[in-house]
């Protein structure tokens, strides 16, 4: 059996500024019929930045959907068509006022896939030079400077909760040790 989901009709019951909603009649695998309801978003970016410290920048901000701070990972939205690549650059120095000589590519991270056509690309970075902030006017932050170690017990204590900052500071964690030699 193929396991793809065959999409009968797609409609939109919300258009908004950041995302669309769309309520779709599927045809299953077996042929029987499903609702499926999406969000659909631009996707977005987030890095993980390694100062020449061996520590991670971080930004804090409010979050209004759980109504506090929330620590994470430079990050922004895409705009519709935009290069992830360009855009991750702009982003970490619009929030963290860096830019960096070399940059890894950590993949994709699904934040949500029941429900969500949301895809963010991670990067890490590398090389740093401090520049300053260049942030929009509708963002309000505070820049954090955290040991890669440090970060990896923080995700592993749940104080990261943001799945992709867990995401990116583990691989980038990871590909630091593995490049360094030691195991773990």
């Amino acid at each position: 059996m193929e396991l793809f989901e065959k999409t009968i009709e797609q409609k939109y019951v919300y258009e908004g500024r950041i995302i669309n909603v769309r309520s779709d009649n599927a045809e299953l695998p077996n042929g029987k019929p499903c609702k499926r309801e999406v969000v659909e978003h631009p996707g977005g970016v987030t890095v993980a930045a390694l100062t020449q410290e061996n520590e991670l920048i971080f930004v804090r901000q409010f979050r209004y959907p759980y109504g506090k701070e929330v620590l994470e990972l430079p990050a922004g939205k895409l705009e519709k068509g935009e290069d992830p690549f360009k855009a991750i650059k702009r982003e970490l120095e619009e929030e963290a006022g860096a830019v960096a000589a070399k940059y890894i590519d950590l993949g994709l991270y699904y934040p949500s896939p029941g429900y969500c056509a949301e895809v963010i690309h991670l990067y890490g970075a590398k090389e740093l030079n401090f520049t300053q902030q260049k942030l929009d006017d509708d963002e309000f932050l505070k820049v954090e400077k955290i040991p890669l170690n440090t970060a990896v017990e923080m995700v592993l204590n749940n104080e990261i909760v943001d799945g992709k900052t867990q995401t990116a500071v583990l691989k980038m964690a990871l590909l630091s040790w593995y490049s360094a030699g030691e195991n773990r």
